[in-house]
This record gives C-alpha cells, sequence and structure tokens, in this order.
C-alpha cells in the first residue's frame, strides 16, 4: 500500500471519532440540527456549494481537492449510519486530490471537474481498489478489465472518484417484489427526506448521496427509471440521455436496448457540467456511434428564465397527469402558472399517440403487455432475453470470479439464501420479497431472440417513439418539450421504452411523507440541448422569484432513529 493511501486511511480513522462522537450524541434539537454540516477549512461553505462555488473556493486557496474529499468523506461518516448512501470509499482518493491540487498550482486547470469529488452507482466498473458487484456477494473479488468509459472520461476531466455509491442490487433486475435501495452487500439506502419511505431506486445512493450534501455529483444508471425516480424522490435534478450519447461499456448490464448512463447534481448546471465530461463516442458500445451530439458540448445551452418567453410546452394530462394525487397537482400546477407568467405557452391535451394502449392506467408496469394479454407488447419481455445474453457477456471479460453466468448467479442466491435472499420471503431475506423471480423470468428465456421477442422489441421502440414525437409536434407546431409528473412512474417509462432523453427538476413535498417530487421535461432522440436550455430556464425561475417554495429543499431526516426493511412503497400526498 502507498503512503498516500495509509495516509488516506489514517484520516479516515480520525473523521471517523470524529463523526462517531457527533452521531451517537443525543440530539437536542431538530433533526436538521442534529445533521448540521461544519465548514469546510476555516471559512468555505461546502453545504449546498456548487461546482462553480467550489472552483471559485479552490482557485482563490479558500480550500483545495484534498479538503474537499476529506470534508465530504466526513460528511459521509456523519450520515452513513444513517443514509447509507455510499458502498465503499475509494482508498485512492486523496492521491487523486492532490495530484489535482498540483497541477492548479503549475496552472493547469482541466475544466470544471478539475478536483470535484464524484461518486458512481455501484454496478459501474472502476478499474482500481474497490470492487464493482452490483450490490451482490457472487461478485465479490471479481476484476473488471478497465474503467468503464464513463468513468475513465470524467477522471480525464479532473474528477476525484470518492467511492460507489448503494444501489438496488442488480439495479432491480433480480426481483420484481422488493425493497428498492436495499442490496446484500451494501444493506438498505435510506432517503434523508423520510428514512421508512421508498428512497427511489435503483440509483438509489447516487441521489441520496447528492441530496445529503455527501459529494457533489454522481452517476447512475437507467433502464426504466433508475435516475428519474431516485432523483425526484430526493429532490435533486436527474439527467438520463438518450440511449447512445453516454456509454455503457464496462457497466454491469440489463438491457442494450435502453441501458443508459446518467447525472445528478443539486443543479441543473452541475449535472450538465457532469454530463459534458462523460458523453461521447466509444468503440466497445457501437450505440455510442451513430450519436449526434453538439460541438463544444451542452454547457452552451443553459440559460435563464429569459428564454421561457416564447417557449412552448406540452402537457399530456390524459397520459399522465390524471394519475398524479391532488396534493401534487395543486403544488405542480402553482409551478406551471410561474412558467407561463414567465412568458411560456402551455398546451394541455398533448396526448402520446395510442397511450390508451401502452401507457398502463395504473402504475409504472414494465410488463403491462402481458397484463393485456399480449407478451409480444411488453417491455419485460425484451428485458428477461436481453438480460440473459447481455450478463453473460459482461461475466465473461471479469477476472478472480467463478461465477461466469446468469445459472451461476441463481445457484449462487439460492447457496446463500441467509445474505442473498435466493427464495422468496420468509425463507430468504424480506427486503427481496419475491426472491430472484426476475432472475428466473430471464434464466426462462435461455436468451432466445424468437418471433415474440422481436414483435415486442418493435411494439415497445416505434410505439412509443412515435408516441412522443407525434406529441411534441402538436398541431405542425414544435414544441419545446413535454411537461410530466415524474412521480407518475408511467411518464419515465414511456421514455425508457423510447431510449429517448428526460431531465426532473425538484417541485415539490409531500406534506404527508415529507418525500419530495419533482417536474419532468420529455423530448425525443438527441434533443439534449432544449432539456438543458429549458431545464435550467425553469430552475432559474423557481430559484429567483421571491416567496417561491416550489423548488429544491433541504433534507429533513424524518425517522432518522427507525431502520424498518422493507421500507414503505407508499408515495401519497396529503389528500
Amino acid at each position: 500500500m502507498g503512503g498516500g493511501s495509509l495516509t488516506y486511511f489514517k484520516s479516515l480513522a480520525g473523521l471517523a471519532a470524529a463523526a462517531t462522537t457527533t452521531a451517537t450524541m443525543a440530539p437536542t434539537g431538530a433533526a436538521a440540527d442534529f445533521f448540521k454540516m461544519p465548514l469546510c477549512g476555516r471559512s468555505f461553505r461546502l453545504e449546498e456549494a456548487s461546482i462553480d462555488d467550489m472552483q471559485k473556493a479552490m482557485g482563490n486557496g479558500t480550500v483545495t481537492a484534498v479538503q474537499l474529499v476529506e470534508c465530504y468523506a466526513q460528511r459521509v461518516l456523519q450520515t452513513d449510519d444513517y443514509i447509507n448512501s455510499l458502498l465503499e470509499f475509494n482508498p485512492d482518493a486523496l492521491d487523486i486530490a492532490a495530484n489535482l491540487d498540483r497541477e492548479r498550482r503549475a496552472g493547469k486547470v482541466r475544466g470544471p471537474m478539475h478536483g470535484i469529488p464524484f461518486t458512481v452507482k455501484e454496478n459501474i466498473g472502476t478499474k482500481d481498489k474497490m470492487e464493482t458487484t452490483a450490490g451482490s456477494w457472487a461478485l465479490l473479488g471479481s476484476r473488471v478489465p478497465r474503467d468503464a468509459f464513463v468513468v475513465k472520461k470524467l477522471r480525464e476531466a479532473g474528477g476525484v472518484l470518492l467511492g460507489k455509491a448503494t444501489l438496488s442490487e442488480w439495479a432491480d433486475m433480480r426481483s420484481n417484489n422488493y425493497s428498492e435501495g436495499y442490496s446484500a452487500r451494501g444493506g438498505q439506502a435510506r432517503s434523508p427526506y423520510n428514512f421508512t419511505v421508498n428512497p427511489g431506486g435503483s440509483s438509489s445512493g447516487s441521489a441520496i448521496g447528492v441530496a445529503a450534501n455527501a459529494v457533489a455529483v454522481s452517476l447512475g444508471t437507467e433502464t426504466d427509471g433508475s435516475v428519474i425516480n431516485p432523483a425526484m424522490r430526493n429532490s435533486v435534478v436527474g439527467f438520463k440521455p438518450t440511449v447512445g450519447l453516454t456509454s455503457r461499456a464496462g457497466v454491469v448490464p440489463e438491457t442494450e436496448h435502453q441501458d443508459t448512463v446518467g447525472t445528478f447534481g443539486r443543479s441543473v448546471r452541475d449535472a450538465v457540467y457532469t454530463l459534458d465530461a462523460i458523453y461521447g463516442k466509444d468503440q466497445r458500445d457501437n450505440y455510442t456511434l451513430a450519436q449526434q451530439s453538439p460541438r463544444g458540448g451542452y454547457t452552451q445551452f443553459l440559460t435563464n428564465k429569459r428564454a421561457l418567453r416564447g417557449a412552448a410546452f406540452g402537457l399530456p394530462w390524459q397520459c399522465f397527469w390524471r394519475h398524479a394525487d391532488p396534493e401534487q397537482l395543486r403544488q405542480l400546477t402553482a409551478l406551471l402558472d410561474l412558467i407561463t407568467e414567465a412568458g411560456a405557452t402551455i398546451i394541455n391535451g398533448t396526448e402520446i399517440t395510442d397511450y390508451e394502449t401502452i401507457v398502463s392506467p395504473d402504475w409504472w408496469d414494465w410488463d403491462w403487455g402481458t397484463r393485456r394479454g399480449y407478451p409480444n407488447e411488453s417491455e419485460y419481455t425484451v428485458v428477461a432475453v436481453d438480460f440473459y445474453n447481455n450478463i453473460n457477456t459482461y461475466l465473461s471479460e471479469l477476472d478472480n470470479t467463478d461465477i461466469r453466468s446468469l445459472e451461476d448467479i441463481v445457484q449462487y442466491n439460492y447457496d446463500n439464501d441467509g445474505t442473498e435472499g435466493g427464495n422468496p420471503w420468509p425463507l430468504g431475506n424480506p427486503a427481496f420479497y419475491s426472491g430472484q423471480d426476475g432472475f428466473l423470468a430471464s434464466l426462462a428465456t435461455k436468451g432466445i431472440q424468437d418471433e415474440t421477442y422481436w414483435q415486442a422489441l418493435e411494439f415497445t421502440q416505434t410505439k412509443t417513439r412515435k408516441g412522443i414525437d407525434d406529441a411534441l409536434n402538436y398541431k405542425g407546431k414544435k414544441l419545446n418539450g413535454l411537461l410530466v409528473p415524474p412521480a407518475v412512474g408511467q411518464s419515465y417509462q414511456i421514455s425508457a421504452q423510447a431510449g429517448y432523453p428526460i431531465i426532473t427538476l425538484p417541485a415539490g413535498i409531500h406534506s404527508a411523507t415529507g418525500m419530495p417530487f419533482g417536474l419532468a421535461i420529455l423530448q425525443t432522440a438527441w434533443a439534449e440541448s432544449e432539456l438543458v436550455k429549458f431545464g435550467s430556464a425553469i430552475e432559474d425561475l423557481q430559484k429567483t422569484t421571491a416567496g417561491n417554495q416550489y423548488k429544491r429543499s433541504l433534507p429533513t431526516w424524518e425517522g432518522y432513529k427507525k431502520k424498518p426493511i422493507p421500507l414503505l412503497n407508499i408515495y401519497e400526498g396529503s389528500d
């Protein structure tokens, strides 16, 4: 072990002692005071600090990248017994930060991400001293052949990898009745807004860490909602790009047709800085070779509320909005009023074509086609086949593991039922109530791409793409986006099946649970620039409107003494 790494562990030991003192003393005031975040260094307020704030502070010598790592590590140690946002620290983080500080002193600053601590969801491969297990004990000790492309790019941009974020095990693929944010290796991640309620998944720890000010930004992965869902449930910005804009090489897969790597930030700007660092063409992911991206990146499209003058948005009421609870509707409608007052037009009734068929009337349901009696129109038909093939390909590149197939994973879970919960509860683990029924469904396909598979792929992709594109072209007028409530899971599900981009912004709080919800914008393929432009415009409007409460709010730490598993899967307002 190098001297720098030894210094890091000594530093963590000291921080752990300090954090333990804080965490074990009885709180004398509100929970918010109990989790109060100290200054970083002598004077820098790291809580809610933006990337620009950190760059300015590093530029004028107020803090260093090393101090940012130490302060975020202290924050993790202060909070992680409660929220469990970080699965594993990076033992090289201080060394990386020190090297970047030396570069800065020598006059070299790589860009906005230089010296900025970030985390990645633990299913994103890193060829370093950390593990990549997708939260499962089955892959403990395995070694990936190289950094995932997005990690390589973010390191090159100057980011400091703080560690691996907790997640729903196998990114929710293993089970269909489970506790979001739980993995056997990582334990249960919890929202700092309410410890007893579903924190959103499967990129749970990524969103939670950013929300709790335990890291600056984070990467997550999405197949169907796994960026947007935890982002909106933790009052942060979640940006899910078009499938193919960010490489999936080195990421534990579900389906090549829908998987994408997205970003989390406390602001649109921070999420976009991170996106600019990771997108690009990669020969190891042929989907990226078709990408259409602007020269100079996406930061150039950041704007302010003035961009809303003359903008036009669609509101798919029958598809999504009518499913939102009354309290959420009241708060989101008030935000929509602000947007129209700023000069935008919002057109109600811009529905997804054939929504009656492709949008579940109940809730998010990736097997809605089968439930209607048509497995050849089901997203889950595609995912089950793709996972069998994609996971076997991924496993074939690993070293130091006997796990080489989905069959091996399933057997491992049975052999280790006490920890991995191979059998349904009560034989297995209560967090995996249905055991590993997702794996078993995939295993049953043997990866055979039969006629039903190809029909399902054609149906889900074509119908959703046409549906969104039709809604965006309302009576011959091209709209600047579709505004949707992402707490209604069908909204991001249609986007996921299409492989189209979506951004969610913090927009309100449910009074009954204290849990946040968001406002999202849907767009067509490769239209990230539109999402950046209008996402940042709406955010600026939220932040600059006097008295506006419909924006990001700090965690309230409700129920921080409680540790239920599984978590309550409720998401209703006070009505």
